[in-house]
């Protein structure tokens, strides 16, 4: 425990063990891992100086990670002795580092060093992708335009990146300054041990002077907006799925044009529970994309797609193994974004362009259902008991 603390500092382990467990359930029809051209020793050694400097907590899986890969990078395979099923957190380390299995010791080190980076990365100082000179801090997102990619960053680990009010009108401006900056391709992914929880709850306790009526006026014309942002995003846009999508977060993905998710991460709509509808144009995607019986397990049903599962019905692209997720995604997507850039946005253009009108009249009839379901009897139990159910743990 002593070494692991030590490794990760200044962070500390709570619920370790349980939290790790699901992480390490292997999958089936995973994405195997590509060999990689391993980190130098003096990269590996800076990134461990950088791991100290880190300030936000990433989260019990990643530490676990940083741990394993370290364990790899310096000792080579585990073969030490595996704890007894007590010892919970030196079991959940061992289970980390033997499930990397024969990984060489040459590309753990650079699946570490490029963990590192991507954790140093988004704690970099907040700043839009650069537009005529000019650039923009958030307060909920970490953007950044770094070799030809903007990454759009949702960052409020602490909250499992719910999405507040200010959150969608930062999104949307941010959508808007990626798909105008040089780049060539854009981002999207989550910070911490979720990509994004959905709507947060407590949107719905902020009532305006003008009343029920008026919030959901006022919310379902933000959802409009928001929605209408991806359905005219110019240049490719994918999805890094680094944890468990929720809600919206999930029915948007239709509209991203590469979908990639760790093996850990899950999907789930839960609309009909809490007493709501489809958005995100997922009532007329869905369909389209993995068939109206599976649409409607997910959007009527609720049911909960693992990251195979996702891959399986199309909503996915590609699932990859959570040991090497972060290096092999980030290794493609540089390749991607040597592209010649006119060609990728015009070929979407061509691929996305004939859905256009019919996304927007189905993304207005969604909205139209959504803002009655707010003002409904239904929705306002559900929500209410959703708060009572929180209070109480």
């Amino acid at each position: 425990m002593a070494a692991l603390v030590k490794l990760v500092s200044p962070w500390r382990f709570h619920r370790f063990a349980r939290a790790s467990r699901a992480a390490l359930i292997p999958c089936v029809q995973l994405h195997s891992t590509a060999s990689v051209m391993g980190a130098s020793v003096e990269e590996f050694n800076t990134a461990k100086e950088k791991l100290g400097t880190l300030k936000n907590d990433p989260g019990n899986q990643v530490k676990l990670k940083i741990y394993a890969l370290f364990k790899q990078a310096t000792q080579g395979p585990c073969n030490s002795p595996k704890p007894g099923m007590l010892d919970f957190v030196n079991k959940a380390k061992w289970d980390a580092w033997k499930s990397l299995g024969s990984v060489s010791q040459e590309e753990a080190r650079q699946q570490y060093v490029d963990l590192i980076q991507s954790l140093v990365g988004a704690e970099a100082p907040a700043v839009s992708a650069q537009t005529a000179g000019s650039s923009k801090a958030f307060q909920t997102l970490l953007v950044t335009s770094e070799d030809n990619i903007t990454t759009i960053r949702l960052n409020r680990p602490e909250k499992k990146n719910a999405i507040t009010v200010e959150m969608y009108n930062e999104l949307i401006e941010a959508l808007d300054l990626a798909g105008k900056d040089d780049s060539v391709i854009t981002v999207m992914t989550g910070n911490g041990d979720y990509y994004c929880s959905g709507n947060d709850l407590n949107n719905f306790t902020k009532i305006p002077e003008g009343g029920l009526e008026e919030m959901a006026k006022q919310s379902g014309e933000l959802l409009r907006r928001y929605v209408k942002a991806y359905i005219d995003f110019p240049k490719p846009l994918i999805g890094v799925i680094n944890g468990p999508a929720v809600g919206v977060s999930v029915t948007l993905l239709g509209l991203f044009d590469v979908v990639y998710a760790t093996e850990k991460a899950t999907f789930h709509t839960p609309f009909s529970q809490l007493g709501q509808s489809p958005e995100g144009c997922s009532s007329y995607l869905f369909p389209k994309i993995m068939g109206a019986a599976k649409a409607s397990e997910m959007l009527l049903f609720n049911k909960k797609l693992t990251a195979t599962q996702a891959c399986e019905v199309g909503l996915v692209t590609e699932v990859f193994p959570e040991s090497s997720f972060q290096s092999e995604v980030w290794t493609r997507l540089k390749a991607y974004a040597k592209l010649p850039k006119n060609s990728l946005a015009l070929s979407k253009q061509l691929i996305r362009g004939v859905e256009s009108e019919r996304l927007h009249a189905v993304n207005d009839a969604e909205v139209e259902r959504l803002v009655e379901r707010w003002l409904s009897d239904e929705c306002m139990k559900a929500i209410m008991s959703f708060f009572q159910a929180k209070s109480k743990l």
